[in-house]
């Protein structure tokens, strides 16, 4: 356990280390613009998305650049970046740390999904208000306003139905699992459905009062130093429309 002096010292010497590791990299820049390591951290399920393409294109012009992949929750992205890990972060919202530099790339649709068995799945709904009986999951609401818990619970209200049960899931992997059983129904983000969507374990439903996106943030730390090979991958993975790599079937059942 830190004392109160070891938290107060602690970004000091995180920041020590981050601006060790630059200069290491800077001086195995001088060799090659592309030569060395490019460190990235990104959301677990922003690997299914098109953005993986850019990373594909990235290792197959730069073979002299070995790219490290890290996937963790956006939180921890974020601390990752800001301890100098990684030289880049990909999460979902922003970071208004002022160390940070965070710049929105792209956006997420989020979607209603369900089981197979569901009555509505497949389906278009046009009154929100035949969703109140089931049962809701959520991720746990956090401090941060920016969270999918906090987006849940404002197209929810915005729905009518932010006097429904919701059950707080602290993953969304146990959170599909619970779906594919019938347990209840959750607002997810696209990506993250992908593979279940394509098997045809979990359906989408079409409710348009609860349709919204969520942003896709590019970080970096504000005085670190980047490679040219991060930068060149900075330039790819940035204004790239993010969606499922190979979106599943959709349901062409309407009601």
């Amino acid at each position: 356990m830190l004392t109160e002096a070891g938290r107060t010292f602690l970004p000091y010497a995180q920041a020590i280390l981050a601006a060790l590791k630059d200069g290491t990299q800077a001086v195995q820049a001088l060799q090659s613009e592309d030569h060395g390591a490019v460190s990235l951290a990104i959301v677990g399920t922003l690997a299914g998305t098109t953005i993986v393409k850019q990373l594909r294109r990235f290792s197959a012009r730069h073979r002299k650049a070995r790219l490290e992949l890290r996937t963790a929750n956006s939180f921890e992205v974020s601390d990752m970046v800001r301890r100098g890990e990684v030289s880049l972060g990909l999460r979902y919202f922003g970071d208004p740390s002022p160390e940070l530099v965070c710049r929105q790339i792209s956006e997420e649709r989020i979607v209603v999904v369900c089981s197979a068995h569901h009555q509505w799945s497949g389906k278009r709904l046009r009154n929100p208000q035949q969703l109140r009986s089931d049962q809701w999951l959520s991720l746990p609401m956090t401090r941060h306003r920016d969270s999918f818990a906090h987006v849940v619970a404002r197209q929810l209200a915005s729905a009518g139905l932010d006097d429904v049960p919701v059950m707080a899931i602290d993953s969304m992997t146990a959170q599909k699992r619970l779906i594919e059983a019938g347990i209840g129904i959750a607002l997810l983000p696209e990506s993250s459905v992908h593979e279940e969507l394509r098997l045809g374990t979990l359906r989408t439903i079409d409710v348009s009062h609860l349709q919204t996106t969520v942003p896709i943030y590019v970080l970096y730390r504000k005085n670190g130093y980047l490679t040219g090979a991060s930068r060149t991958l900075l330039t790819l993975i940035s204004n790239v429309p993010v969606r499922p790599s190979n979106p599943a079937h959709r349901d062409r059942k309407r009601k």
